[in-house]
């Protein structure tokens, strides 16, 4: 910033290793991350640090550091800047995002027509107090949001929202309740309809592609649906609707490394020095009790043992059939190749 105006806005990931930093080294990272990439503007020239973590106006006097806080105190002395204090509750602008406050899902769910239909079908009336002219006063209005009201509609003709209702009726509650506006709730939540799928689809879409969302994961959703829906299956359904959508395949990061390329073995040498075994199940039960086959074969030669089993044998009968029937007869392999 320079003048009060804005010069750049910069921001990224925490990388793998950046994930277990203590606070105060993570303060201190975006620190060394600003100076880095604003080095052009800020190298020779005197420069103000505002942050909302206390402690890092005193890093240039502590007497203590870590080797890791010590090296990016060597490159912040390269520079001419000062480091202020600024509480994160009174930097508004800047800290509007890391401290978003939570609100109601409901506010979210309608999309613009629908809440202005409901407005038309609403009957205002609107009255005056008093004898002073010009002072009118509108009667307090509530609007129901449609979603809930075709939620409302849908439960009587689905068939688990029936039986459930019926079992109410015999005195089995569990987590389902009946509302005081005749809508069946679990655990306080809206129960959707199985065969309202649009209803479904269009609470994951809001929750998902809104402004206000910001694409969660399949996760965070489903935790931010569950305060106020519920349906068989929920969960699931969630996770594969964000794994579908389009934004998030596009950038979303991958968390996992890249898979490597198929590699084929190398040929042993020698006949038994590389192995490899698996297990045949489901099979009918012999009259000695035998339901498995673990088959042994020899990668070179493919010679192979077929070593009879039942399903209950113990890691150490495993071992001593192994011994048995393969090393025994070919010594003990290099390698053992398994899944």
């Amino acid at each position: 910033m320079q003048n009060r105006k804005v010069v750049a806005y910069a921001s990224r990931q925490l990388k793998v290793h950046e994930v277990n930093y203590p606070t105060h080294d993570l303060e201190l990272a975006a620190v060394v991350f600003a100076l880095k990439i604003w080095r052009h503007y800020l190298y020779g020239a005197h420069c103000k640090i505002y942050t909302d973590h206390k402690s890092l106006k005193y890093i240039f006097t502590q007497k203590e550091l870590n080797m890791r806080q010590r090296r990016w105190l060597e490159l912040i002395n390269d520079y001419d800047l000062e480091i202020q204090y600024h509480e994160g509750k009174a930097n508004v602008v800047a800290d509007a995002l890391s401290r978003k406050s939570e609100h109601s899902c409901r506010a979210t769910w309608i999309l613009p027509e629908e809440l202005f239909r409901d407005f038309q079908r609403l009957s205002l009336e609107v009255k005056q107090y008093g004898e002073v002219d010009g002072e009118i006063q509108l009667r307090t209005m509530t609007v129901i949001p449609s979603i809930f009201e075709e939620i409302k509609n849908g439960q009587p003709g689905d068939v688990k929202l029936e039986r459930i209702k019926e079992g109410m009726k015999d005195g089995v509650n569990g987590p389902f309740k009946i509302h005081e506006d005749g809508s069946i709730r679990y655990k306080g939540r809206w129960c959707v309809p199985l065969k309202c799928a649009y209803i479904k689809k269009q609470i994951m879409d809001e929750g998902h592609n809104t402004p206000y969302s910001v694409h969660p994961g399949g996760d965070k959703l489903y935790k931010d649906l569950k305060k106020n829906f519920w349906w068989p299956g929920m969960k699931k359904e969630v996770a594969e609707f964000v794994s579908r959508c389009l934004n998030c395949q596009k950038v979303k990061a991958e968390r996992c490394k890249p898979k490597g390329l198929v590699q084929p073995l190398e040929v042993p040498t020698w006949k038994w020095n590389s192995i490899s075994m698996d297990f045949v199940g489901g099979l009918p039960l012999t009259k000695s009790g035998k339901d498995k086959i673990w088959v042994i074969v020899d990668r070179l030669t493919k010679t192979a043992r077929f070593i009879p089993m039942n399903e209950t044998r113990s890691m150490e009968k495993l071992a001593k059939a192994y011994v048995k029937h393969v090393v025994k007869h070919h010594g003990v392999p290099q390698d053992i190749v398994s899944d």
